[in-house]
């Protein structure tokens, strides 16, 4: 046993396994909340992590594409109890929302257009379209700091709305215009350090502290770096190529497969940065779901535990559903695989980016050729998340189109959710129930949705 085993701190595997999947049913809120629960519970009541090397975990993952907060915990899960700490913290993040999500979806093929349930979705689509408002000013204020970072996301903004410039070629664009500034005027790039915590006196130290020797499988290794990058290889290859051989290259699963593949390599900003992208390929190209379907399955997405982005799990639904294949058959059991499939191919790359990046961030992180064009790329984001507002407010307030008329009702429920979440500080669970009980509630004294 070498010393650096003998000094890690040994917290118990049960314990953590058990606030995994508890995490796993009570994530609601977003990103945000579910990080916030994270830091209450383990730095401030457990002591298991100490506020700076929780910071310090969480800047890495912000870097990073994918959910962050489901990345955190598959960090902090690798940190405190190795790989397979790591692997059963972030699927426990993530399953639960999987299944319920699975089964919202069922329910809204099946059900979705009995008047009821039609009048919640009446409320709560201008609600959704108040909640993507309210996430871009939020994404601004992280990452627009300074005139040149605003100007690339009115410059993004530009050029999906007005030209319909695909989303990769933004985020490529933007990372190259930022590491070309990071060269020149590194200063724009300067990021603020975070201030040590005072509260964690030395009777209360965490138990993976500040000066706690950073354990021996948290060390860069480069075979063993290798080893997981070909066994996350293979992981991708082999279900994959099996697809391919049962239904071929062009059928539904394998392109749900890369579809999602390359979707979850563009994900710098969270989950409302590949809305977009999801949009222009699952709605506009595969035309696997309708434009209002997928408003819909953002409001499911919302409405559930676990990350946003799991709204992937219900393209992969719809899509499977509808479509009769070899494997899955027409019905739930085609709509479950492809909701299994997109899951699969969205979240396998989260995972590898934290076993294979975590060992190595400590040596460039702070380092600008990285930082300068993910910092760029985040301003960017903030433009495309805006195109995805002002497309979700057409559809919601002019349902069929200029000609059709506002919607008085929709523009109410948006305007009234705004205030709630920006003045009151209402949560999105909270905001959207109010506003489904509206539609109900107008719906059942005669529709006033046009």
């Amino acid at each position: 046993m070498t010393s650096s085993d003998q000094t890690q701190p040994q917290i118990p595997l049960r314990e953590a396994l058990a606030y995994w999947l508890k995490l796993g049913f009570i994530s609601f809120g977003g990103p945000t909340a579910q990080i916030a629960m994270m830091h209450d519970e383990l730095v401030e009541k457990k002591r298991w992590i100490s506020e700076r090397r929780f910071l310090h975990a969480l800047n890495y993952c912000m870097l990073l594409p994918g959910p962050e907060a489901q990345q955190l915990a598959t960090y902090l899960g690798w940190l405190m109890h190795r790989t397979w700490g790591g692997i059963l913290a972030g699927t426990l993040f993530i399953l639960p929302s999987l299944l319920i999500l699975i089964a919202l979806s069922w329910i809204y093929l099946e059900f979705g257009q009995t008047p009821l349930i039609a009048a919640l979705f009446e409320g709560i689509k201008p609600a959704v379209t108040a909640i993507v408002i309210v996430a871009v000013i939020r994404i601004a204020k992280r990452s627009i700091r300074h005139a040149i970072l605003a100007w690339l996301a009115l410059l993004s903004f530009i050029a999906i709305f007005v030209f319909n410039v695909p989303f990769p070629l933004i985020i490529v664009s933007a990372g190259l215009i930022g590491f070309w500034l990071g060269q020149r005027r590194p200063a724009l790039f300067a990021q603020q350090a975070h201030t040590p915590s005072h509260h964690a006196d030395s009777a209360n130290k965490a138990l993976i502290d500040d000066h706690t020797p950073t354990p021996e499988h948290a060390r860069h290794d480069a075979s063993r770096l290798y080893r997981q990058l070909s066994l996350g290889v293979l992981l991708w290859l082999i279900p994959i190529v099996a697809l391919t051989l049962i239904e071929g290259w062009k059928s539904l699963y394998p392109q749900i497969a890369w579809f999602f593949t390359k979707a979850a390599f563009l994900t710098f900003g969270g989950a409302y940065a590949v809305l977009p992208y999801v949009f222009q390929g699952a709605v506009e190209h595969y035309q696997w779901l309708t434009a209002p379907q997928m408003m819909d399955g953002l409001a499911l997405g919302e409405t559930k535990p676990g990350p946003l982005i799991m709204v992937v799990a219900f393209v992969g639904f719809l899509a499977g559903f509808g479509n009769d294949t070899v494997l899955g058959g027409i019905g739930f059991w085609g709509g479950a695989l492809g909701a299994f499939v997109a899951t699969w191919f969205t979240f396998l790359p989260s995972f590898l980016f934290i076993f294979l990046g975590a060992p190595l961030i400590e040596s460039t992180h702070d380092n600008l050729r990285f930082t300068a064009p993910l910092t760029a790329i985040s301003a960017a984001v903030v433009g495309v998340i805006a195109n995805l507002g002002v497309f979700f407010a057409y559809q919601v307030f002019f349902p069929k189109g200029f000609s059709g008329g506002l919607s008085v009702f929709a523009l109410l429920i948006c305007l009234g959710s705004l205030v709630l979440m920006l003045r009151f500080q209402w949560g999105v669970i909270r905001t959207l129930g109010l506003a489904g009980l509206l539609g109900i509630l107008f719906a059942t004294n005669g529709g006033l949705f046009s």
